[in-house]
């Protein structure tokens, strides 16, 4: 039994042996080892994301996937804190999903969030010199005014990526979803433990090691591909950092972005 923790905000780049974030670079060892387990009976998900890019969050879950299919594995997820957006995502890739009581599951939408600076340059007394090739290339300027147009433009992008996540949600979870609740199911909207169950977006109230243990076996062994780091290291994304200069700056950013995003769950 390979168990594969996924930890923390899903966004390209990071250090891998650090592993501030979730994406395919930075798993793809992990991923490949926990399908080349001996003797594997099942691949367990341990999540516990916010979720982060939408991009990271598919190419994780075709490589799984991918894995899956040609082994013919069984993969099922086990939710700790927030299995949401992305982290939800993420959960899509098992052929089953159990979560605790307290979990907090869905956010099945898209969102994009900036700043817009034009009043802070007039103030101090900055000119704003910008030229460009091409009408689109300024798109969303945070130091220029906001125009209609490009909150059109970023609006259907953001609608087209909601499709693709929402198509997901039904070829993954198919009947066992409550057609009915389409419209509450994909507003974004987070539900705790039996909620979730009830909609069908997870298949019921489990434990990780309870579960496998009444499925494989008093006698089941578990190997953990990926050690866990400290929660609150990881959920900021300075796991073992030691910054100085310009890296603290950035690892400074990371973690307020990070922190943000567990923010919207409460924690």
């Amino acid at each position: 039994m390979a168990v594969l923790p996924l930890y923390g905000v899903i966004a390209p780049g990071g250090n891998k042996l650090r592993g501030e974030h979730l994406n395919l670079a930075n798993l793809a060892d992990q991923i490949e080892a926990a399908f080349d387990t001996k003797r594997l009976s099942a691949v367990v998900l341990a999540i516990n994301s916010p979720g982060g890019s939408p991009v990271q969050s598919s190419l994780i879950f075709d490589r799984i996937r991918q894995l899956a299919d040609e082994k013919g594995v069984p993969v099922y997820a086990f939710a700790e804190d927030v299995m949401a957006s992305g982290g939800y995502w993420l959960g899509l890739c098992a052929d089953e999903i159990y979560i605790n009581k307290n979990s907090v599951v869905g956010s099945i939408g898209v969102v994009s969030a900036g700043f817009g600076f034009p009043a802070l340059l007039e103030k101090v007394g900055v000119d704003r010199r910008l030229y460009s090739a091409g009408e689109n290339k300024i798109k969303l300027d945070p130091f220029s005014p906001e125009k209609e147009d490009d909150i059109l433009w970023l609006k259907k992008i953001q609608g087209d990526i909601h499709n693709n996540f929402k198509e997901l949600v039904k070829t993954r979870r198919g009947e066992r979803l409550k057609k009915r609740k389409d419209k509450e199911l994909f507003s974004g909207d987070v539900w705790i433990g039996e909620k979730a169950a009830e909609l069908g977006l997870v298949d019921g109230i489990a434990d990780l090691r309870s579960f496998c243990r009444e499925k494989f076996g008093e006698k089941v062994r578990f190997n953990l591909v990926e050690g866990r780091q400290g929660f609150l290291a990881k959920k900021l994304g300075l796991a073992q950092q030691q910054a100085i200069g310009a890296d603290a700056v950035d690892a400074l950013i990371t973690a307020v972005r990070n922190q943000s995003l567990w923010g919207r769950f409460g924690l």
